[in-house]
């Protein structure tokens, strides 16, 4: 048979850049794409303070989705937050006051803000909270007006929860309901503004189907659904996790020189993919520069730490992370942008162990991981190995920024307040 190809460009960009998981009808979205503006949501609950890099591919979808003329929504989990998706987690999510999940809403808007154009146009971006309808439902109402329709059995069956329980790991009735009130999202943002479409990654197939189902049933609309592959690195690893813990992409959490040597750290079988999904290059470019060989790969890899740099936090820190990363790896300097750990005079009373400064400055976790680096070789202060993890730094050393590198990569510098 004779694969699909879409007309519409939202559906032709997603299948040549490798967006495209899954789709309930490829040819009814695209019909509907080519025939006006299609309202599209992706909904994001507020665990945390930041997006991080692990979003980042579903944030670029919806880039790409304004940029081809439709209107893209973000859906904030004011109400969904106070339940915690169980998808694929072995625990459950730990349960936040309203406060923190305003706080938590306002850090993910930064985010947004950088990525999409918010207006009152045909194609601007329109944030919601879906507080707004969940916070205020009567539960027996919604027991019978909507519960009705879920069939317990088929939950179950859910990759989701099937995982969840095949461990023997609780779920509770309160994670339970989260696929219920996530399709009740589709059929109020349908109601309300007139979305057409989910999108998500690959592991909410089920709650997006889950969405179309009860809105064919209750609201007599035809929906679709869209999703996105899982990505992992060439070696297997989740993307978007590194040694030091997620890459956020808000800048409070995570300096534009961190965020910027991550992209440059890819592995060379990874660069032409997250050149597509990352970035807005050409096709085409990312193909030539993905297929680089040798000392040339680094350079591709550059462009794309630059490219995703600048889309994140500007052209300027983009600019800036590269001149530092330079000054550091090529001609042994200090570099500017390094991230700092400031010390106060009082903190140096009779010196500071080494081990410590690297737990300080987040190049370890804990003094035992430190001690792990010093003894392996993998801990320098000023380029120098580090073979003492009770080495103490006294005051009079920081006259002088003082460097520290774990393994070959990562560096923070520690100066005297």
């Amino acid at each position: 048979m004779t694969p699909y190809r879409p007309k519409s460009d939202f559906l032709t960009v997603l299948i040549e850049r490798g967006f495209l998981a899954d789709c309930t009808d490829l040819q009814g979205l695209d019909e509907a794409l080519m025939a006006g503006v299609v309202p599209a949501y992706i909904g994001y609950d507020a665990t945390a303070r930041s997006l991080h890099v692990g979003h980042l591919l579903n944030i670029m979808l919806l880039r790409w989705l304004q940029k081809t003329g439709h209107k893209p929504i973000t859906l904030m989990g004011g109400g969904t937050t106070k339940v915690g998706d169980p998808s694929f987690r072995s625990e459950e999510r730990p349960l936040l006051d309203a406060a923190a999940i305003e706080a938590n809403i306002d850090g993910m808007q930064q985010v947004f803000d950088k990525y999409l154009r918010y207006d009152d146009s045909a194609d601007g971006a329109v944030m919601l909270d879906n507080a707004e309808w969940l916070d205020g439902l009567n539960y027996l109402e919604f027991l019978r007006d909507v519960g009705r329709h879920f069939s317990v059995n088929r939950m179950l069956s859910f990759d989701s929860v099937k995982t969840r329980l095949d461990r023997q790991q609780s779920l509770s009735f309160l994670e339970f309901n989260y696929m219920i009130l996530q399709a009740y999202d589709f059929v109020e943002i349908h109601r309300r503004h007139g979305c057409l479409l989910q999108m998500g990654g690959s592991d909410q197939w089920g709650n997006i189907v889950n969405g179309i189902d009860l809105a064919r049933r209750i609201a007599d609309a035809e929906l679709f659904g869209l999703t996105t592959p899982l990505l992992t690195t060439s070696d297997g690893r989740k993307m978007g996790k590194s040694a030091g813990g997620a890459i956020w992409l808000n800048a409070e959490m995570l300096s534009p020189y961190e965020f910027w040597q991550f992209w440059r750290n890819t592995t060379d079988a990874d660069v032409g993919r997250f050149l597509k999904l990352y970035t807005e290059l050409p096709v085409e470019d990312c193909e030539r520069l993905g297929a680089l060989a040798g000392s040339e790969i680094n350079e591709a890899k550059i462009r794309l730490a630059n490219e995703v740099t600048t889309l994140c936090h500007g052209a300027e820190a983009a600019a800036a992370a590269e001149t530092t990363a330079r000054a550091v790896f090529e001609q042994g300097g200090m570099g500017e942008d390094l991230p700092r750990l400031n010390l106060e005079p009082g903190e140096l009373e009779g010196g500071i162990s080494i081990a410590q400064l690297f737990v300080r400055s987040g190049l370890a976790k804990s003094g035992k991981e430190a001690k792990r680096l010093i003894a392996e070789g993998g801990a320098r202060a000023n380029d120098v190995v580090v073979t003492d993890a009770g080495q103490m730094v006294q005051a009079a050393e920081l006259s002088q920024p003082l460097k520290l590198t774990a393994g070959k990569k990562r560096h923070a510098l520690v100066t005297l307040g």
